[in-house]
């Protein structure tokens, strides 16, 4: 529990300003619903109309003019986008950084075996992610009651299941691709979410790009699925974590027979 404890005392300024902006611009998205409600009708209209961009965004499917519709591409996208962001950011340098740091000399004189080194740095970005996760649910909901809006319960608890579910995968790919790289580099993890969230935009344009989705994480994120079919797409979800997990394998067998510098 050291480790664990050290790395969420290390992690917890980062923590605070990603969970603080994506909160911050979640409750702006929801709060400025009101206001915009009257308009959004012909919004969606214009929306509708506007080919390829509105299948991208899975506009063509839902409507704009309630707030749900409004919550899964506004708010969807914040959430979305910024969640991979912190969890792929979070993850691919959390193994690689005692090298970058010079830090690997002390931590691996102690008598701590690399699998519990890999197990406890592992659960303390879960941890992270699972805490703003929960913080970013709570304020949604919070958001829509003062709002005075009937919370869709079910829609928002899949939407941010289905959020919470793209972070661990991401988590996953990030954290075996930590365990290879000698310096934690920021941008492998910022290129790898903006990769897959446009493979999921290429996926919604037409049915020749559909199987895009079954290796994008994104793809089971999509809101106008979800709030369509009140569903998480199982099996794309069942791949989906298969990848994480496989990437998290690679991180033990990797750092456990790694030559640390």
């Amino acid at each position: 529990m050291t480790i664990i404890r050290h790395e969420l005392k290390q992690g917890r300024t980062n923590f605070l300003v990603w969970t603080f902006s994506i909160a911050f611009m979640l409750t702006v998205c929801v709060f400025l619903y009101p206001e915009m409600e009257g308009q959004l009708e012909g919004v969606n209209d214009i929306f509708s109309s506007m080919g390829s961009f509105t299948a991208a965004f899975g506009m063509d499917r839902l409507n704009f003019g309630t707030l749900i519709g409004y919550y899964a591409v506004e708010c969807g996208n914040v959430v979305g986008l910024g969640g991979a962001f912190y969890a792929a950011l979070v993850a691919v340098r959390i193994l690689a950084k005692e090298e970058k740091d010079k830090t690997a000399e002390f931590l691996l004189s102690h008598p701590i075996s690399r699998a519990r080194i890999v197990t406890e740095k592992l659960l303390s970005v879960f941890i992270e992610i699972t805490a703003m996760n929960l913080i970013l649910l709570v304020l949604s909901a919070a958001s829509m009651f003062i709002i005075g809006e009937d919370i869709p319960t079910k829609e928002v608890l899949l939407l941010h299941l289905a959020y919470y579910l793209l972070q661990l995968e991401l988590m996953g790919i990030c954290f075996g691709i930590s365990a290879f790289l000698r310096r934690g580099s920021l941008g492998i993890g910022l290129g790898i979410a903006a990769v897959m969230y446009m493979i999921n935009l290429i996926s919604n344009i037409t049915e020749k790009t559909a199987f895009l989705k079954y290796i994008t994480p994104f793809g089971y994120c999509d809101g106008a699925d979800i709030v369509t079919n009140g569903s998480l797409d199982v099996p794309m979800l069942s791949i989906g974590m298969a990848i994480g997990i496989v990437g998290i394998v690679c991180a033990y067998v990797r750092y456990t027979r790694k030559d640390i510098h």
